[in-house]
C-alpha cells in the first residue's frame, strides 16, 4: 500500500470521527485565512488587515515552550485604536467545543524550505498535531528523525508560521504508531549520545498496546479525547522550558483518583513501579484537584528530608514556585489554615504532619505551657473540611501511627498512596498486636483498594525500565556456600576488581556495593584501599577504582540525622553499638574522600556529604574529556542508603553482599535499571550470597498478573549461551549477505560493496552483531568456554575491523541522507536507515588513552607497546568518538617512528602542530585554486567557526577582489563552497553551522 492510499484511508477515518476535511487548505495563505476566521468568531471581533498581520507577528515564535503557553492562556493584544483585546486561540473552558479540522499535503514555502507535511489537525484553525505516515516495513524511528531534521532546516515552517503551535507528532507505518511532544531543540534531538526524545505507544487500562493506526485513531484521536490530552495531560515544565506528555498509565491513574474524589468514594492506592514517573502523576493529580471547588486542601506527603527536597525540586520543575519550602511545623500549620489559593497544594513530610497532630510532642507541650494554642488546637478549624492526602511512597517508617492520627483527626479526609512495591500478606513484616487485634499491615489495609497498576513487568515490556542480568557468584574450587552465607571480603573484592570493567562497560557506568552492616562497610572500605595499593605496587598500569562509602552517623540528638535514619533500620540499630567507634571510622572515610576529591566535608554536616556523593554518582554521565575520571565515583559502599529512591541512568551495577528479600530486593535491584541507550542493555546484579530463591520469590510476588515463570522470562535477560547463539546467527546472516554480493565475510571486503542498497544492508546486519556483542561484553558470568566461543564466532581483530568499516560506511551514508532530492521519507534505503554510533564508542578509549598508546609506540628499547602501527590505527578507526578525526590521527602516527622515544606531552604537542600545519596547507591549496588571498580565506573560515554561523555577505566581501559579473560570481561562489563545505563540516566536529545547509548538495 503506498503512502497516498494510507493517507487517504486515515483522513476517511478522521472524517468518520467528525473531523471536517479541508481539502482547500494547502498553502500558508489558506492556513492563515482559516485561522483568522476561527479566531474572529471565537473572540467575537473583526480585525483589520494591519491588526491581523500584527497579531500573527506577536504570536508566531520559534520558541516551542512560549507557543505552548500562548495556546493555553488568555492573552492580551492592543488594537489599532488603542483598545485592549483579551483573547484566546482556542476555547479553553471546553476544548470539546473547538472546531476540529484535518488538512493534508500542506506546503509552506519559506526562503529556505519547501516542505510538504502529510496530515495536520487544526484545533480552531491552530495546527496542533502532525501525523507522518510511512509504508509498512519502514522503521518509525526513522520518521521521527526526519521530523527532527525538518525542524532543524533553516527557515522551516515550525519557526516562522502558525506551525509553531504544533503540540504533538504522531508517526505510523499502520502497524505501529508512536506519539511524542514537540519541543525546543535541546529536548528534541537524536544526538550523538542517542539519548532519544521520549516517545510513547498508546495502551488501554490493562496496558495492552493500541498501535494499529485505525485502532489508535479510534481511541486516541476522538475530538474530545485529543482536546483533553493536549489541555490536561500535557505538562509544561517551567524549569526546563520543556513540554511533556503523560504516559497512558499515568493518565489512567490520575483519572481514577479524580473520579474517586468526585464521587467521594473512600481511599485508594496506585501501584506504579519504581522508575515509572510517580512524581509527575502525583503532581498532575494535585494540580487537577486544585481546580476542584469541593476540595479544601491537597496535601502531598513525602518522607525524609532528602525526599522532601527532591520532591519539592521536582514539583517546582513542573511549575516554578508552586511548592515553597516548608521548613518547620509552624509554617505547615500556617499554610494549612491559609485561605490563599497558592496554598491549596502543600508538600510536607509525614514527620511534620505527625508532630502537628501529636499532643505529646515537645512543641505542642511547650505551647500549652506558654498559654498558646497547640498546633492540634489550631487545626481543629479544618476538622470538617474535605482534605485530600497523597502519599508519595506509602510504606515509609511510622506510617501506621501517622495514618491513624490523620484518619482520626480529619474524618472527611481521603487518602491516596503511591507505591512501587506494595505490601502484600507475603511481605508484611510488621504485625503489631494492639487490643488483641492486628493493626494494619498491608497496602490494602491502609488504602482500601487498588485504583491502578503498572507493574515492573509492564514497564520492562514497554522499555520504560531495563531487564536484569543476575549473576550468582560461585567461588572457585570451594563448595558452594549456603544461600545467605557471606564469603570472605577479600574474595568478594578480588571478584569485583576482576569483573568491574566488564560489568560497567569499561567504567562508562558506576556501581553500588550493598553491605550487611556498618561494620562491614567500614571493613570493605579499608580492604579496598589496601588491596588496590598492593595491586598498583605490583603493576604500574593497574588503574585503581575510586571507592566512596556512605552510611549515617550516630544521631546523638541531631534531628537531621534522626530523620534520615527513620528509614534505615539496619544503620539505626548498628549505630547503637559502639557509636564512638562508628564516628571515628566515618571521620576517617570522610578524610579519605576529602583528600581524593579536594572537598572539606565534616561529620557535623553529614547531609552535605551525602548530597555530594549522590551528585558525583550522577556526574558519571559526563565524558572524561569534560569531567575527569578522577572526580567520579566508581563504586559506592552502602548499608541502607541509596538503595531506595535514588536515581541515576549511569548507575548500572549492584554488588550484593547482604541478604535482601521482597520489596527491599526489588527496590535495591531497581537502582540499576534506568533506561539510557544502546550502550546500557540491562541492569547488572552480582550477588555474593546465592540468593536465587529470594530473587525468584520477589519476582513472583511483584509480577502482577503474570505467573512467576512468565515474569522471570520478562525480567531477566537470557543466559550467556543463548546470547552467544544469537550472535552466531547474526554473524551467519552477515556472512550469507556478503557471499550474496560475491565477497568474503571480512572487514576489508566491505569497501568493495557496490551501491547504497548493499551498504545499507551491511549497516543493518552489523549493527545487530554489535548490539549482541555489547550485551555479552557486560556479562559478569562468562566462563572461559563462553569467551572462547565468542572469539571463535567473532575474533577480536575482525570485530575491530568491521567496526571501522561500519563507521566509515555509516558516515558516508549519513552525509547522503535526506539529500536524494526527494522529500524525506522516500523509500530510498539510505533514507530509512538509523545509525547507532553509541554502540561503537568505547568509554575506555578516549583522547588521553590514545595519546598514551602513541607515546608507548614511540618508546625506546623494550618498551611496553605490543601494538603495531596498523593495530593502533585499527583501534582508532573502530571508535565512534574519533569519527571526524581518525584520518588526522592515523596520518600523524604515520609520521612517527617506532622507538623514537617521545614523551606523551611531546606527542600531544606534535599532534597539535601537525593539525595546524595540515589545516593551513589545505586552506592554502583551496585559496590558490580559487585565486583568493590565503590570509583572507583563513579569516573567513575562522569567522564562521568562531560564531558557528555562515554569513553570505562575508562570502560576497571575500569574492569582491575578483571583480566578477554577477553570473560568473555566483558560479565562483558555488565552486569555492563545494571545496569549503567538507572542510568546514569536519572542523565543526559534528556541531551544526547555521546557514550552511543552503550549499549542501
Amino acid at each position: 500500500m503506498i503512502e497516498q492510499q494510507i493517507e487517504q484511508g486515515f483522513i476517511d477515518k478522521l472524517t468518520g470521527l467528525k473531523y471536517e476535511y479541508r481539502s482547500d487548505i494547502t498553502d500558508r495563505a489558506a492556513l492563515e485565512q482559516n485561522f483568522r476566521e476561527k479566531f474572529e468568531a471565537l473572540n467575537r471581533v473583526r480585525l483589520t488587515e494591519a491588526e491581523f498581520a500584527r497579531l500573527l507577528d506577536e504570536i508566531v515564535t520559534p520558541d516551542v515552550f512560549t507557543a505552548a503557553k500562548t495556546l493555553r492562556s488568555i492573552n492580551a493584544f492592543t488594537r489599532d485604536d488603542g483598545t485592549p483585546l483579551n483573547y484566546s486561540l482556542v476555547n479553553l473552558k471546553d476544548w470539546c467545543k473547538n472546531h476540529f479540522e484535518v488538512i493534508n499535503q500542506l506546503r509552506i514555502n519559506t526562503d529556505n524550505s519547501h516542505h510538504r507535511y502529510d496530515v495536520i489537525l487544526l484545533i480552531n484553525g491552530v495546527p496542533c498535531v502532525q501525523i507522518e505516515l510511512k509504508t509498512l516495513g519502514v522503521n518509525p524511528r526513522r520518521a521521527m528523525e526526519q521530523i527532527v531534521e525538518y525542524k532543524h532546516d533553516p527557515g522551516n515552517g515550525y519557526t516562522k508560521t502558525l506551525l509553531c503551535f504544533m503540540q504533538l507528532f504522531i508517526v505510523s507505518n499502520r502497524d505501529r504508531t508512536y506519539y511524542f511532544a514537540n519541543n525546543n531543540a535541546r529536548h528534541f534531538a537524536f544526538n550523538a549520545d542517542e539519548r532519544f526524545l521520549p516517545i510513547y505507544e498508546f495502551a488501554d487500562e490493562d496496558n495492552r498496546k493500541i498501535i494499529q493506526l485505525d485502532a489508535f485513531a479510534e481511541r486516541f484521536m476522538k475530538k474530545c479525547d485529543l482536546g483533553r490530552t493536549i489541555s490536561r495531560y500535557m505538562v509544561l515544565l517551567a524549569g526546563e522550558q520543556k513540554l511533556m506528555i503523560m504516559r497512558p498509565y499515568q493518565v489512567y491513574a490520575v483519572q481514577h483518583m479524580v473520579k474517586c474524589i468526585d464521587e467521594d468514594n473512600g481511599n485508594g492506592y496506585i501501584w506504579h513501579t519504581t522508575g515509572s514517573g510517580k512524581t509527575l502523576t502525583s503532581f498532575k493529580a494535585s494540580t487537577l484537584l486544585k481546580e476542584n471547588d469541593h476540595i479544601h486542601k491537597c496535601v502531598f506527603v513525602v518522607d525524609r528530608k532528602d525526599l522532601d527536597r527532591q520532591t519539592r525540586e521536582e514539583f517546582n520543575k513542573f511549575q516554578e514556585g508552586c511548592v515553597e519550602e516548608n521548613t518547620n511545623t509552624a509554617a505547615l500549620v500556617r499554610r494549612l489554615l491559609s485561605e490563599d489559593y497558592a496554598d491549596k497544594v502543600i508538600v510536607t513530610t509525614i514527620q511534620k504532619l505527625g508532630l502537628a497532630l501529636d499532643e505529646n510532642s515537645k512543641r505542642n507541650k511547650q505551647r500549652s505551657k506558654n498559654g498558646q494554642a497547640t498546633y492540634k488546637e489550631q487545626l481543629e478549624a479544618l476538622k470538617d473540611h474535605r482534605i485530600v492526602f497523597i502519599f508519595d511512597e506509602c510504606h515509609r517508617s511510622q506510617f501506621g501511627e501517622n495514618h491513624k492520627a490523620i484518619k482520626a483527626f480529619f474524618p472527611k479526609a481521603q487518602l491516596f498512596g503511591f507505591t512501587g512495591t506494595p505490601i502484600f500478606d507475603a511481605n508484611a513484616s510488621q504485625q503489631k498486636i494492639e487490643d488483641t487485634q492486628a493493626s494494619m499491615r498491608t497496602t490494602a489495609d491502609l488504602f482500601q483498594k487498588q485504583l491502578h497498576a503498572y507493574t515492573i513487568t509492564h514497564a520492562i515490556e514497554d522499555g520504560n525500565v531495563l531487564r536484569f542480568h543476575v549473576d550468582y557468584f560461585k567461588p572457585k574450587g570451594k563448595k558452594l556456600p549456603k544461600p545467605g552465607e557471606p564469603l570472605a571480603k577479600k574474595a568478594v573484592i578480588e571478584a569485583i576488581l576482576s569483573k568491574h570493567d566488564a560489568a560497567t562497560g569499561g567504567r562508562r557506568f558506576n556501581a553500588i556495593l550493598a553491605t550487611a552492616s556498618i561494620n562491614d562497610a567500614i571493613e570493605y572500605h579499608a580492604q579496598f584501599k589496601a588491596m588496590q595499593a598492593e595491586k598498583q605496587a605490583a603493576d604500574p598500569d593497574f588503574k585503581p577504582l575510586n571507592i566512596a562509602c556512605v552510611f549515617s552517623p550516630p544521631a546523638e540528638g541531631d534531628p537531621d540525622v534522626k530523620q534520615i535514619q527513620e528509614d534505615l533500620p539496619q544503620e539505626q540499630a548498628d549505630n547503637e553499638e559502639d557509636p564512638e567507634g562508628k564516628k571515628a571510622a566515618l571521620k576517617a572515610i570522610l578524610a579519605d574522600y576529602n583528600a581524593r576529591y579536594g572537598t572539606n566535608h565534616r561529620l557535623g554536616e553529614f547531609d552535605l556529604y551525602y548530597q555530594d556523593v549522590q551528585k558525583r554518582i550522577k556526574d558519571q554521565q559526563w565524558p572524561n574529556a569534560d569531567y575527569p575520571s578522577a572526580q567520579k565515583i566508581d563504586i559506592t559502599i552502602v548499608v541502607d542508603m541509596l538503595l531506595t529512591g535514588f536515581d541515576s541512568k549511569f548507575l548500572n551495577t549492584l554488588y550484593v553482599d547482604k541478604n535482601l528479600k521482597h520489596h527491599g530486593l526489588i527496590q535495591a535491584f531497581s537502582r540499576t535499571n534506568r533506561v539510557l541507550n544502546g550502550s546500557k542493555p540491562y541492569g547488572n546484579i552480582l550477588d555474593f550470597r546465592q540468593q536465587q530463591d529470594s530473587v525468584d520469590a520477589a519476582i513472583a510476588l511483584f509480577s502482577g498478573e503474570k505467573t512467576g515463570e512468565q515474569a522471570r522470562e520478562i525480567w531477566l535477560v537470557d543466559k550467556a549461551p543463548v546470547v552467544i547463539q544469537k550472535l552466531e546467527t547474526a554473524m551467519q546472516k552477515l556472512d550469507s549477505f556478503m557471499k550474496s554480493q560475491g565477497l568474503d565475510c571480512t572487514p576489508s571486503a566491505v569497501a568493495n560493496l557496490k551501491g547504497d542498497e548493499a551498504r545499507t544492508a551491511f549497516i543493518t546486519h552489523f549493527k545487530e552483531v554489535q548490539r549482541l556483542k555489547t550485551q555479552l561484553d557486560q556479562y559478569t558470568d562468562l566462563t572461559q568456554e563462553n569467551k572462547a566461543s565468542i572469539e571463535q564466532v567473532l575474533p577480536e581483530e575482525n570485530l575491530r575491523g568491521f567496526k571501522g568499516q561500519y563507521l566509515e560506511t555509516a558516515k558516508k551514508l549519513r552525509d547522503q541522507q535526506g539529500k536524494s532530492g526527494n522529500k524525506p521519507g522516500t523509500d530510498s534505503p539510505v533514507d530509512q536507515l538509523d545509525f547507532e554510533f553509541v554502540l561503537f564508542a568505547s568509554a575506555v578509549i578516549d583522547y588521553d588513552y590514545i595519546m598514551g598508546l602513541i607515546a608507548k609506540f614511540s618508546e625506546k628499547g623494550p618498551g611496553k607497546s605490543k601494538m603495531t602501527r596498523e593495530e593502533l590505527i585499527g583501534l582508532i578507526s573502530a571508535d565512534a568518538k574519533f569519527m571526524n578525526e581518525r584520518d588526522d590521527i592515523a596520518e600523524y602516527i604515520g609520521t612517527l617512528k617506532a622507538g623514537e622515544g617521545l614523551s606523551e606531552s611531546a606527542i600531544r604537542e606534535g599532534y597539535t602542530r601537525f593539525k595546524v600545519e595540515k589545516n593551513a596547507k589545505e586552506l592554502a591549496a583551496i585559496a590558490q585554486k580559487h585565486g583568493l588571498a590565503t590570509a583572507a580565506l583563513q579569516a573567513f573560515v575562522d569567522g564562521i567557526l568562531d560564531r558557528m554561523i555562515f554569513d553570505g555577505e562575508q562570502l560576497g566581501d571575500l569574492m569582491a577582489p575578483l571583480d566578477l559579473g554577477w553570473k560568473a560570481r555566483t558560479q565562483a561562489e558555488l565552486a569555492l563552497m563545494e571545496d569549503l563545505l567538507p572542510l568546514l563540516t569536519k572542523r565543526a566536529g559534528g556541531r551544526d553551522i547555521s546557514g550552511l545547509s543552503a550549499y549542501e548538495p
